[in-house]
C-alpha cells in the first residue's frame, strides 16, 4: 500500500496549490488504470457528463489543433472549456474557459472545490491520485461550474487509460500516430494506435488525420467495433492548397460541409495546415448538420486569430529567436520541413535541451540538415538529459566542430545568439542568422519565460 498524502487543507495562494499538486505522483509516474479518476469524478458528480466533449489524441499536434478548435467554436458563439498538457510556462494554461487560462484566483478556487474529495480517493485506492488525475478532475469540475457549451480535451498520454478518458467524446480526433513514450505505450506506431484508439466511443464521430496504413487499419477497426462514424483526411476533408506567407500561410481547406478559400493561418508549416483541416472537420462533425456550410468569413476570422505558443513561435528579432516544442523525431521532422518551407535563416543555430527518456539521437538526426551549429544544454528539471551526454551524441551526428555545450538554457541562448549574429563565420550574409530553441516543452517554456514579456504571454 502506497502512503497517501495528508488530508488536504484549502489553499489560499497559487503557490500553495502548485505545492499540493506537485507533491503527488508526477505525470511521468504511471499506473495504467481509470479506477482512481473514475472514483474521483463520481465523488464530484461526474462533471464530465455535463457537456459534450471533443477529445484529441495523437503523437504530435494536439495542442495546436485543440487551440484552433477552441477558437473556431468561440467564433461560432459557443462557450468553451479547453484542457491541455503539459503547460509551457504556467500551470494555469492547462485549464482554459472561453479561450483564457484560469486566473490564479480561479485556479485556486478550482483546486479548493475538489481538494476535499482527493483524500477520500487516496484512502480508498491502492495508489493515491496523481498530479495529472487531480488536474483533470479540476478541469472537468471547472467546466461544469462555468458552465461551458463544449469541452475540448487533449489526452496526457495514450488514450484508453489516460485520465481524460472518463469522458465519452462526441467527437474523437486522432492526429498522426508515431512512436513516443515507447516505454509506456509500445515501440511501434501500430502498438501505440491500439492505446490511442480507446478514445473512440460508441456513437461518436472519429476524425482521422492522415495515418500510416497499419495505424489506419487499427483505428478503423476500433470505430467499426463501437459503431462510430469515421471521417478521414484525404477522403472527406483536407488541405487543398497552401502558400507560405509573411507571418504564416494562406490555405484552401476542404471541410465536411464546403470548401473554404483564402484562409490566413498565422502558424507555419505543412503540419499546421493539416492541423487546421482536422480542426475544421472536428468542429463541423461536432455541429452535426453537414448540409449547411459554415460562414466562410467566420471561419477565416477564427483561423486568423489562431495562436500556439512555443510552436514555431518567433519571440525576438535581431537576431530572430524561434521556439518550437518538438520533442520526438516525428515532431522534429515536421519542424525541419517547416523551417525550410517558411524561413530563410542562414545560419540557423540550434539550442537543444531534451528529456532523458526521449529519442535524442532521432531528434538530432532530423534537425541536422537545417542547423549550422547546435548548442547542447539542459533544462532545470531532474528528467533532463545532461548537456554533456546530449553533446556527445550530437558530435556523432553533426561532427565536433558544429557542437558546443552550455550548462543552462539562458547561457545556451546567449551563446547561440552570438553565433547567429556572426553569420560571416559560417559563410553567411551578416544579419540573416537566427536561433531555434527546441527539444522539450520544458526547455521552450524556460526560454519563453526569459524572452517574452509577461504582458505578451498567451
Amino acid at each position: 500500500m502506497t502512503e497517501t498524502p495528508d488530508a488536504p487543507r484549502l489553499a489560499e495562494t497559487m503557490a500553495e496549490v502548485e505545492d499540493a499538486l506537485l507533491s503527488r505522483w508526477p505525470e511521468t509516474r504511471l499506473e495504467p488504470s481509470l479506477d482512481r479518476i473514475q472514483a474521483f469524478t463520481e465523488l464530484l458528480g461526474d462533471p464530465q457528463r455535463a457537456y459534450p466533449v471533443i477529445h484529441l489524441t495523437g503523437t504530435n499536434g494536439k495542442t495546436s489543433t485543440s487551440r484552433m478548435i477552441d477558437t473556431l467554436l468561440r467564433a461560432l458563439e459557443l462557450r468553451t472549456g479547453r484542457f491541455t498538457s503539459p503547460h509551457v510556462e504556467r500551470m494555469n494554461e492547462r485549464i482554459s474557459v472561453d479561450g483564457e487560462p484560469l486566473s490564479d484566483e480561479d485556479f485556486v478556487r478550482a483546486f479548493n472545490d475538489v481538494a476535499p474529495y482527493t483524500h477520500l480517493v487516496d484512502a480508498d485506492q491502492p495508489h493515491p491520485l496523481s498530479f495529472f488525475e487531480t488536474v483533470v478532475g479540476m478541469a472537468y469540475a471547472a467546466f461544469a461550474d462555468a458552465p461551458v457549451d463544449v469541452a475540448v480535451v487533449e489526452v496526457g498520454m495514450g488514450g484508453s487509460w489516460d485520465a481524460t478518458n472518463v469522458a465519452d467524446a462526441t467527437v474523437a480526433v486522432l492526429l498522426p500516430v508515431a512512436v513516443d513514450h515507447a516505454a509506456y505505450l509500445g515501440g511501434t506506431p501500430a502498438a501505440i494506435a491500439v492505446e490511442k484508439a480507446g478514445i473512440i466511443k460508441p456513437g461518436s464521430v472519429a476524425v482521422l488525420a492522415q495515418q500510416s496504413p497499419e495505424v489506419a487499419e487499427i483505428l478503423l477497426a476500433r470505430a467499426a467495433e463501437v459503431g462510430a462514424r469515421v471521417v478521414a483526411e484525404g477522403v472527406d476533408f483536407g488541405v487543398i492548397s497552401r502558400v507560405p506567407a509573411v507571418g504564416g500561410q494562406v490555405l484552401s481547406l476542404q471541410g465536411l460541409r464546403a470548401r473554404y478559400d483564402d484562409i490566413f493561418l498565422p502558424l507555419h508549416g505543412a503540419h499546421q495546415a493539416q492541423n487546421a483541416a482536422v480542426a475544421l472537420a472536428a468542429v463541423e462533425a461536432f455541429l452535426g448538420d453537414e448540409s449547411q456550410a459554415l460562414d466562410g468569413e467566420v471561419v477565416g476570422a477564427a483561423f486568423a486569430e489562431a495562436t500556439s505558443p512555443g510552436r514555431l513561435e518567433v519571440v525576438r528579432r535581431s537576431p530572430t529567436i524561434v521556439l518550437d516544442a518538438a520533442h520526438n523525431p516525428h515532431g522534429a521532422e515536421a519542424l525541419a520541413a517547416a523551417l525550410e518551407d517558411s524561413f530563410t535563416f542562414d545560419p540557423l543555430i540550434g539550442v537543444l535541451g531534451v528529456m532523458g527518456d526521449k529519442d535524442h539521437e532521432g531528434l538530432l538526426a532530423a534537425l541536422e540538415p537545417v542547423l549550422a551549429h547546435v548548442v547542447c544544454t539542459q533544462n532545470s528539471t531532474q528528467r533532463a538529459l545532461p548537456a554533456e551526454e546530449l553533446a556527445a551524441a550530437a558530435r556523432e551526428v553533426f561532427g565536433p566542430d558544429r557542437v558546443s555545450v552550455a550548462s543552462t538554457v539562458a547561457a545556451a541562448i546567449e551563446e547561440a545568439a552570438t553565433l547567429a549574429e556572426a553569420g560571416e563565420a559560417f559563410g553567411s550574409p551578416l544579419g540573416s542568422g537566427a536561433v531555434l530553441v527546441t527539444g522539450s516543452v520544458v526547455t521552450v517554456g524556460e526560454a519563453r519565460s526569459l524572452l517574452v514579456r509577461p504582458e505578451r504571454h498567451a
